[in-house]
């Protein structure tokens, strides 16, 4: 751990200052904040307070390949509602951040968005000129919370679902994180024996004129083609990266994408576990933020990450104008299990939707954490199955000649 050196208002407003262990200077504005402190300057002790003009272009370069990460986001949010909350003026607030905060890329962002609110802008207006780092989801909440005077209730609820989603999803990384891996080696393995070990068997074989089975064929063909025409298989590869890049950047390639995970028979589940959790606690904060049903369908529209779903959500957004309710337009798609139209159902029903969302949300967490857990379970076997069939090809294309020349010999 370092020592840091601290400036900070306390519940008083008084400043104060001292030193605190941190490994971090993120990790020292989280106990400054758990501690009822408002950082106003923290900085490791014997650390240069600047930037020299030597160092401008360093700054600028890492300024551009700086990108935010979601934990950052959640200090930002944690950090705008503390000071807000405790009567902070907010372009006060904005300068006292932009300070604190070591990512040179939401620090100028902050800076943009302080001289934003200066010149009169509003806080939605600020934040929606940045949709690269705030969400749709999240200018939306702030234009919520602004409007209905709730602001620091709905940056508390913001945390909550950016912490949620970015636990999700580091979960379910870090379930495919061995599966890729073992793809990588079992790729490495493939082209490592057909170019530098299948060569030194085929030559031997094709001396001997043996009547070669159809693996060795196939091995000795492709060790040929690769070897004569190499330039034409990396141009195949970057063509088909490139290409399917490109598609997948449009809508609807991603819409295909998503459609054929959404189908896969072990992944499919997980996404649509995944997004009903995402649905429930994302209704239902805004539904208890006070934005109406209509703006709810268009902001979880683009908030869902995925285009099959979000395109439901369009369907379902269309039939609620014409009056139909919630749970009527939901029981017309194919992804919402019926456990959620029934719960839906009964919190329209019962005028208690919130927190009928709520226990549905909490139940696909739950979800969530077990599909990823069988996950995990299901692809080792299917791994071993294709790291033995890479194994068996080899060894039949390599030990059945070598058996019939053995026999010749004898």
């Amino acid at each position: 751990m370092a020592k840091f050196s601290y400036q900070a208002r306390n519940e008083n407003g008084r400043i104060v200052s001292g030193e605190i262990d941190a490994d971090s200077k993120d990790m020292a504005n989280n106990i400054l904040l758990e501690r009822g402190f408002i950082p106003t300057k923290v900085a490791k002790k014997g650390e240069s307070g600047g930037f020299g003009s030597s160092d401008n272009f360093l700054e600028s370069l890492k300024e551009k390949m700086a990108s935010v990460k979601p934990e950052e986001i959640i200090l930002f949010t944690k950090q705008f509602r503390t000071m807000f909350k405790a009567g902070v003026g907010i372009v006060q607030v904005f300068q006292i951040i932009e300070n604190q905060t070591e990512n040179l890329k939401l620090k100028k962002i902050i800076s943009q968005m302080s001289q934003d609110i200066k010149e009169g802008a509003g806080l939605y207006e600020a934040f929606k000129k940045h949709p690269k780092i705030f969400s749709p989801l999240y200018c939306s909440m702030v234009h919520a919370g602004e409007v209905s005077g709730s602001l620091p209730e709905v940056l508390e609820r913001l945390v909550y679902i950016i912490d949620h989603e970015h636990k999700v999803k580091s979960d379910i990384k870090s379930a495919m994180r061995y599966p890729l891996i073992v793809l990588s080696f079992i790729g490495i393995a493939f082209v490592v024996l057909l170019n530098f070990v299948m060569p030194k068997f085929a030559k031997m074989f094709l001396d001997a004129k043996l009547d070669l089975p159809l693996p060795t064929q196939i091995c000795i063909a492709a060790n040929q083609f690769m070897t004569n025409y190499w330039y034409i298989c990396l141009g195949i590869i970057a063509g088909s990266i490139f290409a399917i890049s490109t598609y997948l950047k449009t809508e609807q390639g991603q819409y295909v994408k998503d459609s054929i995970l959404l189908r896969t028979p072990i992944i499919g589940p997980v996404m649509t576990k995944a997004a009903m959790s995402r649905f429930s606690s994302i209704f239902s904060i805004l539904q208890s933020s006070g934005v109406p049903i209509l703006d709810s369908m268009n902001i979880l529209s683009g908030a869902i990450d995925n285009a099959v779903m979000s395109y439901e959500f369009g369907r379902i957004s269309e039939k609620l104008q014409e009056g139909r309710g919630i749970s009527g337009p939901l029981s017309a798609s194919k992804f919402f299990p019926p456990m959620v139209i029934n719960m839906v159902a009964i919190g329209e029903e019962s005028g208690n939707l919130e927190d009928m969302l709520n226990q549905v949300s909490k139940h696909y967490d739950t979800e969530v954490e077990y599909a990823v857990g069988k996950l995990s379970e299901a692809i080792g076997p299917l791994l071993t199955l294709g790291l033995a069939a890479v194994v068996a090809f080899f060894a039949l294309a390599i030990f059945i000649p070598i058996w019939d020349l053995t026999k010749l010999a004898r």
